[in-house]
């Protein structure tokens, strides 16, 4: 009987560690689709950014949008930072991006979180997870 319940223990244990890792990976999707629909037109597909040179002010006086996927500085911030980034808007730092603030759910602007993470390199994703996680 023993035996048995160290059996069923081992495998329930396991396919939570599976579950998770399905879970993580259905947001990190989650995350991409909701990023391509309202985040790509201005971060670039796969968040590499539109322009080389993101920290120039461009002629309207604002700053374009930074590439998010790692090779910026958004990894530099808490998520906390990130998400109140996502929600407000980005013209308290010089930039035009809009709050979406009640335009999408917490899970989905957590997943976008999720996504922009797994595009990072892993030193970057290391650096980060070891300072915020």
């Amino acid at each position: 009987m023993k035996k048995k319940i160290a059996i069923v223990s081992s495998v329930l244990f396991l396919a939570g560690c599976f579950d998770s890792g399905d879970a993580e990976a259905k947001n990190v999707a989650l995350g991409k689709v909701v990023f391509d629909k309202n985040c790509a037109s201005c971060h670039g597909k796969a968040a590499v950014g539109l322009t080389k040179n993101w920290k120039q002010v461009l002629p309207n006086g604002k700053y374009p949008a930074p590439p998010l996927n790692g090779s910026a500085h958004a990894w530099h911030h808490s998520p906390k930072l990130l998400l109140s980034t996502i929600n407000n808007g980005g013209a308290k730092l010089g930039g035009w991006m809009p709050g979406f603030k009640g335009k999408l759910s917490e899970d989905e602007k957590q997943a976008i979180l999720d996504y922009l993470h797994s595009l990072w390199p892993k030193d970057i994703q290391q650096k980060y997870d070891a300072r915020f996680k």
